[in-house]
């Protein structure tokens, strides 16, 4: 189900919490959501939706990913760069890393650690600052 996009900054400054088997149907609702902004987003985390649980969305190229309690573990290759979020208005600037190591869970919560980089490691580190309610 696509959901409405939560702008509220105080809620978006919270933490989130573990997520669940139980909570399935947010990722899948995060998907959808991600899939119906595809023009103007590449990621998504549930705070965005209004749902304080550790789940991200990520655009892979050709495939929208699911992740459940990410965890980066380990980054490298710092530089600064400026980002937009659908739920901020503007861009701000930002010290991201091109290389990271991840932990997290996917739907079947099976656990896995992958190495991203690029963009896509740039995504995932923007939606891990949703879950611990840094906004920028």
């Amino acid at each position: 189900m696509v959901r409405e996009i939560m702008k509220d900054v105080f809620f978006l400054a919270q933490k989130s919490d573990p997520a669940t088997k139980a909570d399935l149907q947010v990722a899948r609702d995060l998907l959808d959501t991600l899939k119906a902004h595809t023009d103007e987003c590449v990621g998504m985390a549930a705070n965005m939706i209004g749902v304080k649980k550790r789940i991200i969305v990520v655009n892979m190229g050709l495939m929208n990913v699911a992740m459940l309690n990410p965890v980066i573990l380990k980054k490298s290759g710092p530089f600064e760069t400026e980002e937009g979020c659908l739920s901020l208005t503007g861009t701000r600037k930002t010290k991201r890393f091109r290389e990271i190591e991840l932990e997290y869970q996917d739907q079947d919560m099976k656990k896995h650690v992958q190495k991203f980089t690029g963009w896509t490691a740039q995504i995932i580190q923007h939606e891990c600052d949703h879950l611990e309610g840094i906004i920028i």
